[in-house]
């Protein structure tokens, strides 16, 4: 076979490998920042932050877990920039060693009990390095499976790369649900410490794959006629504000009923519930799982029938089911429970996740797209999934246990989506993905 042959080969063999690269990256990158928001659920309150009562202990924890989305607009700014000048995959070989590294060092934390002020202080450092990897990982993992995806099924190709992320949730869920049926001093001494360091192998893997894929074609042809935006941040506030602003509001209840679903429940139901965790444990990692199928199939409907149509009934069907999701778990009852977790999961978040990556990147031309998907999707990540579990905990409190006004926050995230989606423009079966060089070129 001839070189031009093997070239073209190659070429077409490169969307299957991008969707695979963006998936298993995204799901080890995932896994870590997971394990956090599990671990803040179920076990820093007591090994880090042991001076406070039970409530606000899990307030604190919950708060070191907000400092990571914090930081995420901050990684998505500076990876933003690189990947708009130097290209996408270099970027993703970096924040995939950040992650793998920071939660490493999580699992060989020593506990306040050992080094006093020291271990929160420690917690909350890596934690913040933790959102500065993640905030420039999914900006990255979107565009390498949405720019190398065939034209026509953007929404296909960019829903793997969003079930990376329920894998991640899936994965950090069981291994943290295994690890947790050790006997409770076990668990806590040493047990919680497992899939933080298991996470040291799985970068391995996602390195090994993320090399293998070529540097995506839409930032080839930027880089062939020389036009890197010199400063991309400053490129996307100046002609897109409206895009991040947009993309920001989509965003609002996919990301807050995402953390409701699958962190604050987890505190909801071992302390307020008082059902065993591993009943939540597993009833999170059946809905991932079937997550995982509902995803892909939700992108390739948005192939067909647009991009905004999904949004608006996945955000329209998780505001209705508010109430009955709390309904449902306060019953007790395991397979009740577990219903309630797949519904919200499979139909109301996957709507909204699967055609996320084409919707977002359609959004923004190619000189400036990594920057301005991340800025979009990580400032958003801020007020939305990063306050959801400390927001819920409080209203908690306020309400003195009851749900109901967890529910009307969560409603009115939905009512967030739900306004910014209709005045979005359908992305879909339209020419905005090329980039303006490429129109000037063809004008040319």
């Amino acid at each position: 076979m001839s070189q031009t042959a093997n070239r073209k080969e190659l070429k077409k063999s490169q969307p299957i490998k991008a969707a695979l690269s963006a998936f298993i990256g995204t799901t080890i990158e995932w896994y870590d920042f997971f394990l956090y928001g599990t671990a803040a659920a179920l076990v820093f309150p007591q090994l880090f932050f042991p001076k406070s009562d039970p409530l606000v202990g899990t307030l604190e924890a919950f708060a070191t877990f907000t400092l990571g989305f914090l930081a995420r607009p901050v990684g998505g700014i500076i990876f933003g920039h690189f990947g708009d000048k130097i290209g996408r995959k270099s970027m993703l070989v970096i924040t995939l060693l950040i992650m793998g590294i920071c939660t490493t060092l999580i699992g060989l934390l020593p506990v306040y009990e050992s080094i006093g002020f020291m271990a929160p202080l420690l917690l909350i450092v890596l934690r913040l390095l933790q959102g500065i990897g993640v905030g420039g990982e999914w900006g990255g993992s979107a565009l390498i499976s949405a720019e190398h995806a065939p034209e026509g099924k953007k929404g296909l190709y960019g829903s793997f790369m969003q079930t990376g992320v329920i894998g991640g949730l899936l994965l950090s869920t069981l291994i943290f649900s295994m690890t947790s049926m050790l006997p409770e001093d076990q668990f806590l001494s040493w047990g919680w410490r497992i899939p933080f360091l298991i996470s040291i192998l799985l970068v391995i893997v996602g390195l090994f794959i993320r090399l293998r894929v070529m540097e995506t074609p839409d930032f080839e042809n930027v880089k062939d006629l020389g036009k890197q935006a010199r400063f991309p941040i400053w490129e996307v506030l100046k002609n897109y504000p409206k895009q991040v602003l947009l993309a920001m509001g989509a965003r609002f209840a996919e990301n807050v009923s995402f953390y409701i679903f699958s962190t604050f429940a987890l505190t909801y139901g071992t302390t307020h519930l008082h059902v065993p965790r591993s009943m939540i444990l597993n009833g999170i990692t059946l809905a991932s799982a079937i997550e995982l199928i509902t995803i892909p199939l939700f992108g390739a409907l948005s192939d067909r029938i647009g991009r905004r149509l999904l949004f608006l009934g996945g955000a329209a069907f998780t505001a209705l089911f508010a109430f009955p999701f709390f309904w449902m778990i306060n019953t007790g009852s395991t397979t009740v429970t577990w219903l309630a977790f797949a519904i919200v999961f499979a139909i109301g978040h996957g709507a909204m996740n699967g055609p996320e990556v084409a919707f977002f990147s359609e959004l923004f031309e190619a000189r400036v797209r990594y920057s301005g998907i991340s800025l979009g999707y990580q400032l958003c990540s801020v007020f939305a999934g990063g306050l959801a579990p400390l927001v819920a905990s409080s209203l908690l409190a306020w309400t003195g246990g009851n749900p109901w006004s967890v529910a009307l926050y969560l409603i009115g995230a939905c009512l967030v989506t739900f306004i910014s989606v209709c005045i979005a423009s359908e992305t879909n079966k339209k020419h905005v993905y090329l980039s303006l060089i490429e129109k000037e070129t063809v004008e040319s």
